[in-house]
């Protein structure tokens, strides 16, 4: 089923798209959490209290937890017509109501929506899709058009359309890496980068190849400290060579199919919340990281077959003359590919695509149920037995938080469509509880220990978090398009498999709360943004659960 929202103008599918993606975030964290929200038959009526404004919006769908699918126009009233209210001014109004609940201003806030909006038309522009095709790994990693549900600037990214066209995934483009000649001991490095030497092996003994993303290539030529080191012959550009890489769903990771290897680079470009740099401690923390966590999924995959996590065993950066932008700017990070971990005849599918409430691609899970059986409860089924109990065990046993959301999760799919194994990747937002890992984390230094450690309460609320509302509520959502009755057995699926792993896990008492029912902290991406925080200084917001034993199965408002 073909969302309303897209239409053949990419202006007016735009316009939709960013409407209904503020209507996601101001309802999930504001007007609904103040009980400012209702469902009349097939409309939400919403209202901004302190702007003293009553909008509705039609329903394509209404959903048990809240994160209904609009269609059509939002609405205002004046107490007696109906007005319809474009993007920039719900955008307005947005701002507006925060503004007077916060009591601070955001002047960034509505040109990011604007920029965000901006490079979906662009995109749109660019891009044709193809539904007849088979799914493929790639293209579901250049298919996320859309970005974020529950973002408010979801695609925003720095700079004008013709300086990251050439770089941005959703245009389906490929390019070759800039590289630097750089002398070994102006070069930083540590862990095994062997995957790396072979790409471009250094032509002189006395100098090491550091490839450089070429976006950031331009943002950084110019550094004074960069300059220097190049005219002294201590850096050499050796310009743009060797293979061509695909950017990832991400934008700043590259991805080399036919060496199957993954490379992590900073970006100096704020994409929706931040600036996309490889701080010093996530150079370090990477490679601690991965060597603390290989035995721990090889533990994990002896118990959950088809469970897998992306090594990432090595960095290399600069080190100029204590220039620590330079540092930074030019690190990256190894990630070792996926061919080694799947099983034969599986094709790997980035979780985002086959969740996107937009079916415009083969990966989307309305097509992966076309070609096999259609029978959506039976994939469902098999998919929550391999996503939950890994990431749970890795939590309750092995006190590791992942950060499963659908953007960190594969999902590996057999040639009819069906899940046969997930593959985690990105290590920058899984943590270490400090009670499972006390011995570990005190060999590290302080500033890598420290932004590795979460407490149990700020780790369980990144598990919950990203694990059952970003990913799980998500895909849920998805399949409920293809089948809305179908909604309330999804759900039960989910509790059942939460039991399951209850059971498994000797019953600990947050997945006893869960299975009453208690609300699900739901990331607040919205106030994240008005805040002006990194996403370190996250809040959540409660989001009404349906997974209690008694709960009444209708729409939670």
């Amino acid at each position: 089923m073909t969302a309303p929202a897209l239409t053949s103008s990419p202006a007016l599918t735009a316009d939709a798209v960013t409407t209904h993606t503020l209507l996601n975030c101001f309802l999930r964290e504001v007007s609904g959490p103040e009980h400012q929200v209702t469902v009349d038959r097939d409309r939400l009526l919403l209202r901004l209290p302190r702007r003293d404004l009553l909008l509705r919006v039609a329903l394509r769908r209404v959903s048990l937890v809240g994160s209904h699918r609009f269609t059509g126009p939002v609405e205002r009233t004046d107490g007696a017509d109906w007005t319809t209210v474009g993007w920039r001014e719900l955008a307005a109004y947005v701002q507006d109501e925060l503004e007077l609940r916060t009591g601070t201003a955001n002047d960034e806030f509505l040109p990011q929506v604007s920029d965000s909006h901006r490079t979906i038309r662009t995109i749109l522009e660019h891009r044709d899709d193809d539904l007849s095709s088979a799914p493929s790994y790639l293209d579901s990693e250049q298919s996320l058009v859309f970005g974020h549900r529950f973002h408010p600037a979801p695609k925003a990214r720095t700079g004008a359309p013709d300086g990251w066209l050439a770089y941005g995934p959703e245009t389906r483009t490929r390019f070759p890496l800039r590289h630097l000649a750089v002398r070994r001991e102006l070069i930083r490095q540590a862990g095994d980068l062997s995957e790396l030497e072979a790409l471009l092996p250094p032509a002189d003994p006395g100098f090491v190849t550091l490839p450089v993303h070429p976006w950031q290539y331009e943002l950084l030529r110019g550094h004074d400290g960069l300059r220097e080191a190049m005219a002294t012959g201590s850096i050499v550009d050796m310009g743009l060579r060797g293979p061509e890489f695909a950017p990832t769903a991400s934008v700043r990771t590259l991805y080399e199919p036919d060496a199957d290897i993954f490379l992590k680079f900073s970006l100096n470009v704020r994409i929706t919340n931040c600036v996309r740099k490889n701080a010093a401690y996530e150079l370090s923390g990477a490679v601690a990281l991965n060597r603390l966590l290989q035995p721990v999924f090889a533990r994990l995959a002896e118990r959950f077959p088809g469970c897998a996590l992306l090594p990432e065993p090595g960095y290399r950066t600069l080190d100029v003359g204590g220039h620590a932008d330079l540092l930074e700017g030019f690190g990256v990070i190894v990630r070792s590919g996926l061919r080694p971990h799947l099983q034969p005849g599986v094709t790997p599918l980035l979780c985002a695509a086959v969740a996107d409430e937009h079916p415009i691609g083969p990966a989307q899970v309305s097509q992966l149920l076309a070609r096999g059986s259609g029978d959506a409860l039976q994939w469902w089924d098999a998919y929550l037995g391999l996503l939950l109990p890994p990431v749970l065990t890795a939590y309750f046993e092995h006190g590791v938080v992942l950060e499963p959301h659908l953007q960190n999760v594969v999902v590996g799919v057999r040639e009819d469509g069906t899940p046969a194994q997930v593959i985690f990747r990105d290590l920058e937002g899984t943590k270490l509880l400090a009670r499972h890992h006390r011995e570990d984390l005190a060999a590290l230094p302080e500033d890598v220990r420290d932004p590795l450690t979460h407490d149990a309460e700020r780790g369980w609320n990144r598990v919950a978090y990203c694990l059952l509302v970003n990913h799980t509520a998500e895909m849920l959502g998805a399949l409920a398009d293809t089948d809305p009755g179908m909604e309330p057995a999804l759900w039960g699926l989910v509790r059942d498999h939460l039991d399951a792993c209850s059971r498994n896990l000797g019953h600990p008492p947050r997945l006893r709360a869960l299975l009453s029912g208690v609300p699900l902290p739901a990331k607040a991406n919205l106030l994240l943004r008005w805040s002006r925080q990194a996403d370190r200084h996250a809040t959540y917001v409660p989001m009404p659960s349906p997974l209690g034993e008694d709960f009444p199965r209708e729409v939670l408002q």
